[in-house]
C-alpha cells in the first residue's frame, strides 16, 4: 500500500539539467518582459545596478536553525543540512536545489515531504509556510525529511501500484483533462475515486488539472473536488504558475476565492520568484483579485530579476485602482528598481498622468534621482515634452 507519492525518475537531457538548475539557484529568470528596455531608449541605463553576480554557494542561514535529514529518492541520494526554522519551506527549497551536483526534470514541482511517522499519513511542506510551523517527529536523532516530487498522497489500503500504473495511462489522462474543461464533475470524481493523481502535466498545452480549473466559469466545486482528490494547491504548470496565478491572470474571482479558502498562499512563486499580485498589477482589469489578494495577507513588495516591484507595473500599465490599493497596503512609492527609477518615474517613461497624479497626492518625492541623476520630471522632458503639474 502506497502512502507516499510514487516514486519516479525523471531524466533530462544534459542540457535541459544545466538550465534548471541555474533557473532554481537564481529563482529569478531572465525571462519576461518587466520593461526595461523603455527606460534604455529615453537614456542609457546602468546596468550594473541591475545585474546580479552569477550564484555561488548558498550562505549558511543565520538565527534559530535546525539540521535535517533530506533524503532525494530520485537521486539515491542522503545529505544532512542546516535551515532556518524562521523561513518559508520555499527558502529551504531553494538551498536544497543550490546543492544538487545532478539535476531533476521539473524541479519546480519538487517539495520536502514529511513521510509517515505513528499512524500519520505523510504530507508535503506547503511553500510559503515557515519550517518552525512543521512539527518535526523525533523518531530519529536527527529529522528526516524528503525532496521528493510532488504526487497525489495515497492513504486507501486498496490500491496498489500496479493498478495505478494501468491508470495512469495517456488516453486516461487525456480524458480527464477533457472531463475537467467540461466541468463534469462526475466523470472527475469517478477518476479520482480510482485512484488517479491529478498533478499531471497536459502534453499539449503544459496546463495540469488545477489550472485548468482555474481559468473555467463556476469552478468552485470542480476545484474542490480536485483538491479533496489530491490536487497540490501550489503544483505549477510547465511554463511554472500555479492555479493562483492562473486565477488572477484571467479574472476568475471565483477560482482565486475557493483556492484562498482552501488553504493557498497568496504569495506562491512562479518561475520567477514572482507572487499573483505582482502579475495582478500587471494584467489589470477588475481591480478586486489585488484587493483579495492584499486583503488575504499578501506580501507587497515582490521584485522581479529587473527591480520592478507591483506599483511599477501598475504605473506603467495605468492601473489606477490597483495602484490605490498597493498604497493603502503599504506600498513604497520610493521604491526603486534597477535603474533608479521610481513609480513616479514609471509614470513619466509611459505617460500615464492618473497614477502621477495619485503618487502626487499621497505625497510621492518628487526630487528623487534615478542612477542617471534625473529626476522624474526631467524624465518627462526627455520622452514627452513638458508637464506642468510636475514642475
Amino acid at each position: 500500500m502506497p502512502l507516499s507519492p510514487a516514486a519516479s525518475k525523471h531524466e533530462p537531457s544534459d542540457q535541459q539539467r544545466q538550465e534548471e538548475v541555474q533557473q532554481q539557484c537564481a529563482t529569478n529568470g531572465n525571462q519576461g518582459d518587466s520593461d526595461s528596455s523603455r527606460e534604455d531608449a529615453v537614456y542609457d541605463t546602468i546596468r550594473g545596478a541591475g545585474e546580479k553576480p552569477p550564484t555561488g554557494p548558498m550562505e549558511e542561514p543565520q538565527g534559530n536553525t535546525v539540521v535535517i535529514r533530506i533524503g532525494i529518492p530520485d537521486l539515491q541520494q542522503t545529505k544532512c543540512m542546516k535551515f532556518n526554522v524562521e523561513a518559508p519551506i520555499w527558502s529551504s527549497k531553494q538551498r536544497i536545489l543550490c546543492t544538487l551536483n545532478q539535476s531533476l526534470k521539473d524541479v519546480l514541482n519538487y517539495g520536502l515531504f514529511q513521510p509517515a511517522y505513528n499512524g500519520k499519513a505523510g504530507k508535503f511542506l506547503d511553500e510559503e509556510r515557515l519550517l518552525k510551523e512543521y512539527p518535526l517527529p523525533a523518531v530519529t536523532p536527527v529529522p528526516y525529511l524528503e525532496f521528493r516530487y510532488k504526487r497525489r498522497v495515497y492513504t486507501q489500503s486498496h490500491l496498489e501500484d500496479k493498478q495505478l500504473a494501468k491508470l495512469h495511462t495517456k488516453a486516461n489522462l487525456k480524458k480527464f483533462m477533457e472531463y475537467v474543461q467540461q466541468r463534469n464533475i462526475d466523470k472527475v470524481v469517478k477518476f479520482l475515486e480510482k485512484g488517479l493523481d491529478p498533478n499531471f502535466h497536459d502534453p499539449d498545452t503544459g496546463e495540469c488539472p488545477l489550472t485548468m480549473a482555474a481559468q473555467l466559469e463556476g469552478c468552485a466545486e470542480l476545484i474542490k473536488v480536485l483538491k479533496n482528490g489530491g490536487a497540490h494547491l501550489d503544483f505549477r504548470t510547465r511554463d511554472g504558475i500555479t492555479a493562483l496565478h492562473k486565477a488572477v491572470r484571467t479574472k476568475n474571482h471565483t477560482a482565486l476565492i475557493t483556492l484562498l479558502d482552501l488553504g493557498a498562499s497568496p504569495d506562491y512563486k512562479d518561475s520567477r520568484g514572482l507572487s499573483p499580485l505582482y502579475h495582478s498589477s500587471m494584467v489589470g482589469g477588475d481591480p478586486y483579485c489585488c484587493e483579495l489578494l492584499l486583503h488575504d495577507h499578501a506580501q507587497v513588495g515582490c521584485m522581479d530579476e529587473n527591480g520592478w516591484q507591483e506599483i511599477h507595473q501598475a504605473c506603467r500599465h495605468g492601473h489606477v485602482q490597483h495602484l490605490e490599493h498597493l498604497l493603502f497596503y503599504g506600498a513604497d512609492m520610493s521604491a526603486q528598481n534597477a535603474s533608479g527609477n521610481t513609480a513616479l518615474h514609471v509614470c513619466a517613461l509611459y505617460n500615464q498622468d492618473s497614477c502621477a497624479r495619485v503618487l502626487l497626492f499621497r505625497g510621492a518625492n518628487k526630487e528623487i534621482k534615478n542612477y542617471n541623476s534625473q529626476t522624474a520630471f526631467q524624465v518627462w522632458q526627455l520622452s514627452l515634452g513638458t508637464s506642468i503639474w510636475l514642475k
